[in-house]
């Protein structure tokens, strides 16, 4: 019998030494950063450069250590790049902040998550570049950081799957418009959760897995299904089933991968989604002054260049990022790249069995380009 993989494992990097780094937000939240590093000899093209890794909505830097192939950080480890951080901010499932009514919007992260967790890793790292990888709404927010000039001095940026252009299906749409409003008071539920199957039966929880499930006929997984329910339109959505290991695909794996979502943060996607483009959640209110209505006000003095990432069968946020490519492109011509990889979707980019294989190189290439070597 197959073991399962324990929630939280390190077995992913062991041949790494791993510290880890809480820090505290503005608003008092405490955070963590992970740091992998492995010495290279000059022969081993090693780089001196430092990679900063940002997780979505839902998941956490386990999604980076994955044991049951090779990983993100191991396959940067082998390439040259010893020194690789993995940030938990506020919407890790590590942490308990997305079961809480605190009712955080975006801004919040890109006011007070990243430009923290930068000064931390700058109090060990001085002066080298630092490159970034983000996924999903950690990309988002990182990027309006970066627009807003919360954060700087950033070598290169890597964005998978969503960047400053939410874009999203017609029922994903609609999911975003109403699901807040409807399970938070017509259901009393603040959060969703892909463990909703493990509630005990006829309960609230229970009964609303029970019935997303009935319209998700593609595999027995219900965490699989619930994560479809809670982000983008397919079966699945979030992935393409054949671009994951199969430990990856039973249902205490991907529970452990991706979480519980806290229902607040939609409505500032809907919002964005609506504009079209990365703005606000409340402009009137004067804790977030200093950042920007619109995040792309000033996108042509943003000199870091970016990689756009998605699969072309992305069901969650859809050709975002290949109108972000082009959005920046026009303000800054030559600056920023963009890469569709066939067979992909949203998230299997970087959690698929073949993912080393498939994507890791064009983020290698790109990182290495934009290095100091």
């Amino acid at each position: 019998m197959e073991h399962r993989i324990p929630r939280f494992t390190l077995d992913g990097v062991r041949d790494a030494e791993v510290t880890v780094h809480p820090f505290a937000t503005e608003d008092e939240l405490g955070l963590q950063l992970t740091r992998f590093r492995r010495d290279h000899t000059p022969a081993q093209g090693a780089q001196d450069d430092v990679v900063l890794l940002v997780h979505g909505l839902t998941s956490s830097s386990d999604m980076f250590i994955m044991p049951e192939h090779t990983n993100l950080v191991r396959f940067l480890h082998d390439s040259g790049f010893g020194d690789v951080w993995a940030l938990d901010f506020r919407m890790s499932n590590r942490f308990p902040y997305t079961l809480e009514t605190r009712r955080h919007t975006l801004d919040d992260i890109a006011q007070y998550d990243h430009p923290a967790a930068l000064r931390e890793i700058r109090r060990h790292v001085g002066a080298r570049r630092i490159h970034v990888v983000a996924h999903c709404l950690g990309s988002v927010t990182f990027h309006m950081s970066l627009f807003s000039g919360a954060v700087s001095e950033i070598a290169s940026v890597v964005a998978n799957s969503v960047a400053l252009t939410p874009r999203v299906h017609p029922w994903a749409r609609l999911k975003l418009t109403l699901g807040p409003a409807l399970l938070e008071y017509g259901t009393g539920l603040s959060y969703l959760d892909p463990r909703f199957r493990d509630a005990p039966p006829l309960t609230r929880r229970w009964l609303l897995a029970r019935a997303v499930s009935y319209f998700h006929p593609e595999c027995r997984e219900a965490a699989c299904h619930m994560q479809s329910f809670m982000w983008g339109s397919g079966r699945p959505a979030m992935y393409r089933h054949r671009n994951l290991a199969r430990r990856t695909h039973v249902h205490e794996r991907l529970a452990d991968l991706n979480g519980a979502c806290d229902l607040h943060y939609y409505r500032h996607v809907r919002k964005m989604v609506a504009a079209g483009r990365a703005v606000k959640s409340d402009i009137g209110d004067p804790r977030y002054a200093a950042l920007p209505d619109d995040y792309l006000v000033n996108a042509a003095d943003v000199d870091t260049p970016i990689l756009f990432l998605t699969g072309d069968r992305n069901e969650v946020f859809t050709d975002s990022n290949i109108v972000c490519h082009r959005v920046l492109s026009e303000a800054a011509p030559g600056r920023h790249e963009l890469r569709i990889l066939p067979g992909y979707g949203h998230i299997d980019p970087l959690i698929g069995a073949n993912a080393h294989r498939d994507v890791f190189p064009h983020i290698l290439d790109f990182l290495k380009r934009h290095s100091g070597r």
